[in-house]
């Protein structure tokens, strides 16, 4: 077994936006130091990281200077280049590994994967063609989701067609790209699990976050999710047989479909903290954040007790005004709401700008409390 990386020593990050900020400052507290490469100015984690070095991800020899002057690189999203994974773990260990990137960068290398391993999904046919949509229609039935197979979150690169002259439309909106067709799965409601594995095979998984979107981006999280208990515990099961057979080092989400009598389906895979996750800064005795540090650095694994139920909601730049600020003194009047801001400073209609967490004696009323405390921001 190698040695663990100890504070003190540096880590890289591929990837700025606010995940890796989250990152930093849980490594920092820890006593490491973070190097950060993002192609955006003034990013999120350079904001807090100790050095920022500003290159697109397709740049080999930036991400290869960024390996050099740290002692292990790990990922903020998945979507990093192949070429660029490969270079930077030429030069150091890099947790996840290409192969855990690799397969989800792609939805239908994911859905193989998870197949192949007996991990229940959604049927699913490979689009490369339209008659391969209406074969694929017809097979899987409508109503169904047509996503790209690459680059895809929040809902973008998704499409829902209940109709079969739908078909050429749909197909077009693809834009040349490889495309999914995913049976449309009648659910009761999302849920998802965090969990994480280290070099040494140590494993730890949070409780069960129950999910609500909106417009496909996520809305609220309630911690643990309103499920039952078993449910939960196979929900969890799953999630850390998924990393231990990708050989994962450092964080998994599953985002799971529960339908009608507990069965249970596999998503989205995301080899990351996630943002359904971002109660555990605050509710937990170790955040995710914390655990990315602690896994990748061969560190043992901290402590995932959910001390009170807990709640979050996002805050997307919807709510800020045209050229001006929220009312940040309405919401945290709010004064058992935590208010975390993500330092990006230009605000888009879905951009996630920051988050708010509530701990109470119920998930219901952590629920109600971050919602209100939203709700002031509107006046």
């Amino acid at each position: 077994m190698s040695q663990p990386i100890r504070p003190g020593s540096a880590l890289g990050l591929l990837g700025g936006g606010q995940l890796g900020r989250m990152f930093t400052l849980a490594a920092r507290n820890l006593g490491y130091r973070v190097h950060a490469l993002d192609p955006g100015q003034d990013c999120p984690a350079g904001q807090v990281a100790d050095l920022e070095i500003r290159a697109a991800y397709n740049d080999v020899y930036a991400a290869q200077a960024l390996a050099r002057g740290v002692d292990v690189v790990t990922v903020e999203f998945e979507n990093i280049p192949a070429e660029t994974l490969e270079a930077v773990a030429e030069v150091r260990p890099m947790h996840p590994g290409a192969f855990v990137l690799h397969t989800v960068q792609h939805r239908l290398r994911e859905k193989r994967f998870l197949a192949e391993h007996g991990f229940p999904v959604t049927p699913f046919r490979q689009i490369d063609t339209e008659q391969d949509l209406r074969e694929a229609a017809a097979a899987l039935g409508l109503p169904a989701v047509l996503k790209t197979a690459s680059f895809g979150y929040d809902g973008k690169g998704q499409q829902k067609l209940t109709a079969p002259e739908q078909v050429p439309v749909a197909f077009a909106a693809l834009g040349g790209q490889q495309g999914i067709l995913e049976a449309w799965v009648p659910f009761e409601l999302e849920c998802s699990v965090v969990c994480a594995r280290s070099s040494t095979g140590e494993t730890a998984v949070w409780e069960v976050a129950e999910n609500a979107h909106r417009n496909h981006i996520l809305d609220t999280t309630v911690f643990p999710a309103r499920i039952p208990a078993e449910v939960a515990k196979r929900a969890q099961a799953m999630a850390i047989a998924i990393a231990e057979s990708l050989g994962v080092v450092g964080m998994l989400t599953v985002e799971f479909f529960l339908k009608a009598g507990g069965e249970l389906l596999v998503n989205e895979l995301a080899p990351r903290p996630h943002n359904s996750g971002h109660a555990t800064i605050d509710a937990c005795t170790t955040s995710q954040f914390e655990q990315q540090v602690r896994a990748v650095c061969g560190l043992p694994l901290g402590d995932t007790t959910l001390l009170r139920p807990a709640a979050m909601a996002n805050l997307l730049g919807d709510l800020w005004p045209r050229g001006g600020e929220p009312a940040w003194e309405r919401l945290l009047d709010h004064r058992d709401v935590k208010l975390h801001l993500y330092g990006k400073t230009e605000a888009r209609p879905g951009r996630k700008m920051g988050h708010l967490t509530a701990l109470a004696d119920t998930p219901e009323a952590a629920l109600a409390k971050v919602v209100a405390a939203r709700e002031a921001l509107k006046g």
